[in-house]
């Protein structure tokens, strides 16, 4: 049998992957940012028997970006405002290159000093940037749905063990009442993790909202005894902000725990011109977000916050006859997963490039395209549904079925990419703005585009 690796040597293999990632980097603003049919039919090229024998892997590598390359959405690029998907920083893609390289495992500090070191460091950053208490303890999982269950997690054994009752040890049968309020325009992957961490998606307390997606804490309800509050920074649609101050002062009362979801409002605290959105922010208990949105490192990376480190170890620490002595801090006795790949390291060198100045740059951006956006589209007569407070923007056509045909004909025409969406009851289109380098022009570009395809709307509807 031949040895794959000597038909092409590690460093020719390298080489040629990074000379194709090159390319594709630097294609990505110029492209169209959804995928054409012909690229799409070329995934077929995928769908082969399972190989015998060994081949050269330069082969395997050359396929993979011939047929893979051209079907991915240009996410990385200035235009895609989708899901609030961030772009990609390229210190960010480096480093990521090069955490690939080494390989490591960050479940124990003896099994990788560098990404202990590097994550003490982007933790005392993460404290100072975002204006948190200092005994914050910070991990790293996959995204803010796994950041949200390991805080829900530690909030449930946390606010149970008050009265006297030890999940880890007991389970959750026969467990005193514990009771979950969030607002009705709760996230569903907050929602998701609740069923995960066994508190159930259905047995939550839900307060209505206003007409921005706000928890209404006036309403807020009179009960006792252990409770998590869930509440949100940014709402997914609006990117509103719900009033933290009299939520936290709420749970206080009770002796509750207050979990925020912030995916990407979070990082809303790091930009000083939004203070008076995230006033009490920094009073919760726990709070999720994600790296790979608005800081704009690569897929995947989630970051879990606390304020109590011991909360997380009582509900994630493990014990085994092979493991060392405490050594620092072990992310494996802190989080649901124990072997880890080390996301820190883009964490660090993105927040070592950009500073704290770069940090509050990267959101302010984001968010004037979003209301350069927004201003566009009321100009022309299409309705922001929303205030743009941050980087959302929801547009909607005269009706409906005009603005669903408005999504489709956008993504079709590819100059941009937005999802559609449904809120208080009337379909828009969602225009999340998330990338490090969407521009004015970027901005002025996609807004063309989206009116562009309005007008054929439009003239198809009356014709």
């Amino acid at each position: 049998m031949s040895d794959p690796a000597a038909l092409s040597g590690p460093d020719k293999l390298l080489a040629e992957a990074a000379l194709r990632g090159r390319r594709y980097v630097g294609e990505a603003a110029a492209r169209a940012v959804r995928p054409t049919t012909d690229s799409l039919t070329g995934l077929d090229r995928f769908d082969e028997p399972l190989p015998e024998r060994a081949s050269d892997p330069m082969l395997t590598l050359s396929l993979l970006d011939e047929a893979g390359s051209a079907a991915t959405f240009a996410n990385t690029g200035p235009r895609y405002f989708g899901f609030v998907t961030g772009g990609t920083l390229p210190i960010a893609l480096a480093s990521a290159w090069l955490g690939a390289a080494w390989d490591q495992n960050a479940a124990l500090p003896v099994m990788s000093p560098v990404a202990a070191r590097l994550h003490a460091v982007v933790r005392g950053w993460l404290i100072e940037l975002l204006g948190l208490p200092p005994s914050t303890v910070a991990a790293f999982v996959s995204g803010a749905t796994m950041a949200n269950a390991t805080a829900l997690a530690a909030a449930r054994d946390d606010q149970l063990a008050r009265v006297g009752w030890d999940v880890q040890r007991q389970g959750l049968f026969g467990a005193p009442p514990l009771t979950v309020v969030a607002g009705d325009k709760a996230h569903t992957t907050l929602l998701k993790a609740l069923g995960l961490v066994g508190l159930g998606r259905d047995r939550v307390h839900r307060v209505p909202a206003d007409d921005q997606g706000r928890l209404r804490a006036d309403l807020l309800p009179d009960i006792q005894g252990p409770v998590i509050v869930c509440v949100q920074a940014g709402e997914v649609n609006t990117g509103a902000f719900d009033p933290f101050p009299q939520i936290v002062s709420w749970a206080r009362e009770r002796g509750g725990w207050v979990h925020v979801d912030g995916a990407f409002g979070l990082w809303a605290l790091a930009d000083p011109a939004r203070r008076h959105l995230v006033q009490g922010l920094t009073d919760a208990d726990s709070w999720a977000t994600d790296a790979h949105k608005w800081l704009n490192v690569t897929y995947d990376s989630g970051i879990v916050l606390l304020r109590d480190a011991e909360a997380l170890h009582r509900s994630f620490g493990s014990v085994a006859g092979y493991l060392p002595p405490d050594e620092g801090f072990e992310a494996m006795h802190h989080t649901p997963q124990s072997s880890q790949r080390a996301r820190q390291i883009e964490v660090w060198a993105v927040l070592r490039c950009l500073g704290r100045t770069g940090v509050a740059d990267l959101v302010a951006n984001s968010c004037r395209q979003a209301q350069r956006i927004a201003a566009a589209m009321t100009q022309a007569g299409l309705h922001v549904l929303n205030d743009v407070v941050l980087n959302q923007v929801l547009v909607a056509a005269h009706s409906d079925d005009a603005t669903g045909r408005l999504v489709t004909a956008v993504q079709d025409d590819g100059t941009c990419w937005c999802g559609p969406t449904v809120w208080n009851g009337r379909v828009a289109m969602r225009i999340s703005v998330s990338g490090w380098n969407t521009t004015d022009e970027d901005a002025d570009l996609s807004a063309a585009a989206i009116l562009s395809c309005a007008e054929q709307v439009s003239a198809a509807t009356s014709a």
